[in-house]
């Protein structure tokens, strides 16, 4: 995935009526630790790394790209957003578009946390790069995110099957700036 192209990073704190997405900081390596630890957040991304891998790699302060966000809760870490570029889709469809991803700590599951922080940073996508498409790509089994998906208006594009289950491509239609 390649950079958003011209966009300022990292931009201001965006803030909702409960959260805060903001770059990531050096506190933020154990909650990014256990994200990509979690058997629960992999079940649908092909499973968890070792937390051993994890603490032996990953740097005392969490890489910092942009279109990445670390969804803040009351001041601590409770997930990511992720806005990329898709140069490498594995899908013609969604290649060379920006793709949306997220990953929540199981204990932040069930209180539309991922639907208000999403809808931030595709608020924030908006204002930036007007105009663009997102996709999303999620397993068909993965219910809560094709809720999500549908709740933050991507409509499907296709179906295919790729690590051994069914996948769904979304695409929001950009956004166009008002006159």
């Amino acid at each position: 995935m390649t950079e958003l192209g011209s966009v300022t990073w990292p931009p201001a704190p965006i803030k909702t009526e409960r959260l805060v997405l903001r770059e990531s900081e050096g506190r933020d390596r154990a909650v990014f630790i256990e994200l990509l630890a979690s058997p629960e957040v992999h079940t649908y991304l092909g499973g968890p790394r070792p937390r051993s891998e994890l603490e032996r790699e990953m740097p005392g302060a969490p890489e910092r790209s942009p279109g990445s966000f670390v969804v803040d809760l009351n001041g601590a870490m409770i997930g990511q957003i992720l806005l990329r570029r898709a140069t490498g889709h594995r899908r013609p469809a969604a290649a060379g578009k920006v793709d949306l991803g997220y990953l929540f700590l199981p204990r932040a599951w069930g209180f539309g946390y991922a639907a208000e922080a999403c809808a931030a940073a595709l608020a924030w996508f908006d204002g930036v790069l007007p105009g663009e498409p997102v996709v999303l790509t999620t397993q068909t089994a993965n219910v809560g995110s094709m809720r999500l998906a549908a709740k933050l208006g991507f409509t499907e594009v296709e179906r295919f099957q790729a690590w051994d289950a069914e996948q769904w491509l979304g695409l929001r239609s950009p956004v166009m700036p008002s006159a």
